[in-house]
């Protein structure tokens, strides 16, 4: 099998409409940093999502960041975060000076478990952050009510769920704050990056001026192409706006979502868990793929089979994946005292099978083809 093409686990989708886009910044702007094509993507991001402030960034991990930093968190404030999540959520709350507050999840969901999120409450925390684990929302409605009933601010890390649809709205499109990412694998990329998503005005302000360095209204300027020559900065900020290369891809990705992108990955969701339902060793998760934009499909496998099977399937060309490592168990974050078994135990089970827009329905079938041909040996 080593001559055999390789099933890609994930893929950026790109064609002529990308190419084109960066040509334009390329060949007729030739302004590469944040300018007018990062205020159109951002005009057009409000517009599909139907907010107030859109504020795009490099990378989903600094939309965390600053959208943290806006909070005013201080040293020893904490956050209530699932362990089963990217590394990106830990990192962006304890930069801050804040302590991330590792949380159980729901097994059913892989989101945030608020009975276990309540028992870790202290007078030190301000805020939650919901994570949208392989595009679920898991109990939206509850966490706001959680949050309110507890006076704390609600960050949504959305990074997998860009266009999944919650009770009629789209994620991001209601809220406190929500942060996506558009890196080279998500629903939408633009090579590298991010946004912020809110109606509060202080908080998108901030972020403005703190994803430029912290130059106040420094935002204004770039979109006309203009510099900031004498100028304040009143807070500490960072190098983490959006380029302009980057947002003319995104421009271009966002029209493929809705036609291309979306009824693709649902498509692939849809026929996986017909085609793997009902074998005893596999746990599907019960998610609504006419609301949900898969951006990763995990499966659990049962029996201690998890590392056989990602080792079969490695041997027949596949790629998958294991989202995620809980941070609890990372060195950085790691305490003693704090067991989280449920997460665990999960983890130990999960497995991610390929799904981009650009898998083949043949490639979905070995894959499918090789997950049964293990279970029945």
């Amino acid at each position: 099998m080593k001559n055999a093409k390789k099933i890609r686990l994930s893929k950026s989708i790109l064609g002529m409409q990308e190419v084109n886009a960066v040509k334009d910044v390329l060949l007729n702007d030739g302004y590469l940093g944040m300018g007018k094509y990062v205020r159109d993507f951002e005009d057009q991001l409000r517009s599909y999502l139907n907010r107030k402030h859109v504020i795009c960034v490099n990378s989903g991990t600094a939309a965390l960041h600053l959208a943290l930093m806006a909070l005013g968190l201080k040293e020893n404030d904490e956050v209530l975060v699932q362990s089963l999540t990217f590394v990106s959520c830990f990192q962006a709350i304890s930069v801050t000076g804040a302590v991330p507050v590792a949380c159980e999840i729901i097994p059913e969901t892989c989101t945030i478990d608020l009975n276990d999120a309540q028992r870790r409450i202290t007078k030190n925390t301000k805020a939650i952050m919901p994570v949208h684990y392989a595009s679920r929302v898991g109990e939206l409605d509850k966490i706001f009510k959680f949050a309110k009933k507890n006076n704390l601010r609600v960050i949504e890390d959305a990074a997998h769920a860009f266009g999944t649809i919650y009770k009629g709205k789209k994620v991001g499109s209601f809220g406190d704050i929500s942060c996506f990412s558009f890196d080279g694998i998500k629903n939408i990329t633009c090579g590298e990056g991010g946004a912020v998503v809110t109606d509060d005005d202080k908080i998108a302000e901030f972020i403005m001026d703190a994803r430029l360095l912290g130059v106040k209204k420094d935002t204004a300027k770039r979109y006309q192409g203009l510099r900031s020559w004498e100028f304040d900065v009143t807070c500490h900020g960072y190098r983490y706006h959006m380029s302009n290369i980057f947002a003319a891809i995104g421009l271009a990705q966002l029209k493929r979502l809705e036609k291309e992108f979306k009824p693709k990955r649902q498509e692939l969701a849809k026929y996986y868990h017909c085609a793997l339902n009902g074998i005893p060793e596999i746990i599907l998760f019960p998610d609504d793929y006419k609301e949900i934009v898969p951006h990763i499909f995990p499966i659990r496998v049962l029996g201690k089979k998890r590392d056989v099977l990602r080792q079969y399937l490695c041997d027949n060309n596949i790629e998958c994946g294991v989202h995620y490592y809980p941070n609890h168990l990372l060195t950085l974050f790691t305490s003693k005292s704090l067991k989280l078994s449920v997460t665990e135990k999960v983890y130990s089970q999960l497995l991610t099978l390929p799904l981009h827009p650009d898998l083949s329905k043949d490639e979905q079938d070995k894959v499918i083809m090789c997950v049964k041909n293990f279970m029945e040996r």
